[in-house]
């Protein structure tokens, strides 16, 4: 199990950070991050994840689960031009 930084603790604030994994957990780890981190987070969630695994990561979660400032400040750091983003098509 790849250990979580101890920087995130606080982004994680609803989790106990001993009991999640890096891998299983990175979508709710990247997500908290990029929402509440500052710039030295996001470079450090940079070299633990990598690049290409931050894109993908990003590119496959739901737009409205990030703040739309930090949603466009990551964008135009990681290239990513489309997002996911959730239907409202209800049917009854």
């Amino acid at each position: 199990m790849k250990k979580i930084p101890g920087e995130f603790e606080s982004f994680l604030w609803s989790y106990r950070l001993s009991a999640m994994d890096a891998e299983k957990h990175k979508q709710r780890i990247i997500i908290n991050v990029i929402n509440y981190g500052k710039w030295k987070h996001w470079k450090k969630l940079y070299k633990f994840y990598g690049r290409k695994e931050l894109k993908r990561v990003i590119e496959t979660t739901s737009a409205t689960e990030f703040r739309p400032p930090a949603l466009k400040l990551i964008s135009l750091l990681l290239g990513i031009k489309d997002f996911k983003y959730a239907s409202r098509n209800i049917k009854r």
